[in-house]
């Protein structure tokens, strides 16, 4: 037998690695690919509502597992614009993968494609997920993942084609292949933006705009007490008595909002009732209304906040209709549920009290429901911060009990019971103003729904208490204006208010954040004089 030696020994070809795209062509496959699945999800998604777009659907499931503390940091640090942040937030994190994407797939499609299936395959769960999207919706997450695996496929096949052009076939056919390549990208970009614009129009013109146009201004046959003079001192500083529809707080779960017709809509009342009842749009409407001067207030309202506005709401009264199902005994639970699923829970008490008048409002002002304010149809219990009893595009409403049931924010660490406490708030002058010296007018609004407001006390740098004027009481269920004129030395002063309702309680210093039920303490102010 013969020794093989080294130098005999066959040699084994190391394998060749392929060229590679260079990085700023592969990132910017990956990011178009994604653009384009995102743009297709939201135009095939237009027919079936904005819920079977997959970006909101993936953006949906993130809001609805969000912790309470992490739910209060984006209310106060971007008010009513934390949906836009988060949208926007999710849209880059989202093109940073595609980037990624792209980065991995230098030399071949795959890798890039199985990371874009799986971000499609997310926002097919999402949309299945969402109680308010028919099955047909998951049309529209479907078109998402194949449509962006195949933008990222052709591009990346376009890009390659262009890498592969070697310079010595002629600088014209090498200048040929690469334009293709950008051209190619421009055309997905620019398609990806009229598929993305135009998806966003269609579910405006599907949308429950025309059906609320259809309704008409809304008349009650119990109105509400005249606005009577000196209800307000808006000429001080204070808001007016009444909130413009376009000005009143908007805060909730919605990433958009829902867009539900009055044809489509239907509220069921069932649980512990005599009687399981089911109402259309018209059943309500052409029932006598009612209309109540209604204070609402967000539980996320810090000291001194603006989450905070009254209407004259229009509706039926909850007592009235909770009456003719018949509610049972040891039920002491209304759970109400919103066409997405959301969910609030109402103590049956409030709901059937005639002091408080709890409606099953249709209309603000007026008008009918805003649609970013419950069109066709919500609640309203005045004394109750809105996460257990106002309800928006409320379509269920289930009588139970506390202890089988919970609603949404309670096992997120908010209370179960939520009655609003009793504060004031400085509206002038603002923060770190500087004012003239001489008589300073010092402002604000006071609350206590279904209490009423007794007096409002202000202090000047941790003085004396003073007694601040106050404006002509309207209703127990809305705010009141207070104001006061102050001498005061030139220098930087701090204001302070407090506010006692008419049962003799008086607003605590005892400082509490929003969660688990209301945020408490001194509203304080500080300005300068001179």
């Amino acid at each position: 037998m013969t020794a093989v030696t080294n130098a005999e020994q066959p040699e084994v070809p190391t394998p060749q690695k392929g060229p590679a795209l260079p990085w700023w062509a592969a990132a910017l496959v990956g990011v178009l690919g994604i653009a384009a699945a995102l743009a297709i999800g939201q135009l095939v998604a237009a027919p079936f509502g904005s819920g079977a777009s997959p970006y909101l659907a993936v953006g949906d499931v993130f809001v609805n597992h969000v912790s309470a503390p992490l739910k209060e940091f984006a209310v106060r640090n971007f008010g009513t614009d934390d949906k836009k942040v988060l949208l926007g937030s999710m849209g880059a994190v989202l093109l940073i993968f595609g980037a990624v994407a792209g980065l991995v797939s230098r030399r071949r499609p795959q890798p890039g494609m199985v990371f874009a299936t799986v971000l499609g395959v997310i926002g097919v769960v999402a949309v299945l997920a969402r109680p308010d999207v028919s099955g047909f919706g998951v049309i529209a997450p479907v078109a998402s993942l194949l449509g962006g695996v195949a933008v990222f496929a052709w591009l990346h096949r376009r890009a390659m084609d262009w890498l592969h052009t070697s310079p010595s076939a002629g600088a014209l056919v090498y200048a040929t292949s690469r334009r293709r390549f950008l051209s190619g990208s421009a055309g997905i970009a620019i398609g990806a933006g009229i598929a993305g614009y135009g998806g966003n129009l269609l579910v405006e013109r599907t949308s429950a705009a025309q059906s609320r146009a259809a309704v008409g201004p809304l008349t009650a046959s119990v109105r509400a007490p005249a606005i009577p003079a000196g209800a307000d001192f808006a000429s001080t500083g204070t808001p007016s008595y009444l909130t413009d529809n376009g000005d009143f707080y908007r805060i909730d779960t919605e990433l958009t909002v829902p867009q539900v017709t009055t044809q489509d809509w239907s509220l069921r009342i069932h649980g512990m009732v005599d009687r399981e009842l089911n109402f259309s749009y018209p059943d309500i409407h052409n029932r006598p209304l009612v209309e109540q001067l209604v204070t609402l207030t967000c539980v996320s309202n810090p000291v001194g906040g603006q989450y905070i506005s009254t209407s004259r709401f229009i509706g039926v009264p909850l007592a009235t209709l909770l009456a003719e199902a018949g509610v049972r005994p040891g039920a002491d639970q209304l759970l109400s549920t919103s066409v997405d699923g959301w969910t609030a829970g109402t103590p049956i008490e409030m709901l059937t009290d005639p002091k408080v008048g709890a409606l099953l409002a249709i209309g603000m002002n007026g008008q009918p429901l805003p649609t970013e304010h419950g069109f066709p149809a919500r609640m309203v219990v005045p004394g109750l911060y809105g996460y257990v009893s106002a309800t928006k595009w409320v379509t269920d409403m289930e009588v139970t009990t506390f202890s089988a049931k919970q609603g949404y924010w309670v096992p997120r660490g908010y209370s179960q019971q939520a009655p609003i406490k009793t504060e004031a708030r400085i509206d002038t002058p603002g923060s770190f103003a500087k004012v003239k010296s001489g008589a300073v007018p010092v402002a604000g609004i006071a609350w206590a729904q279904t209490k009423g407001i007794a007096k409002v006390e202000v202090r000047v740098d941790g003085g004396r208490w003073a007694t601040a004027q106050l404006s002509t009481q309207v209703s127990k269920n809305t705010w009141r204006m207070w104001r006061t004129y102050l001498t005061l030395r030139s220098g930087d002063h701090t204001v302070e208010a407090r506010a006692t309702d008419q049962t003799g309680y008086t607003q605590t210093a005892e400082v509490a954040d929003e969660i688990p039920n209301g945020a408490s303490g001194y509203p304080a102010i500080q300005f300068s004089v001179s």
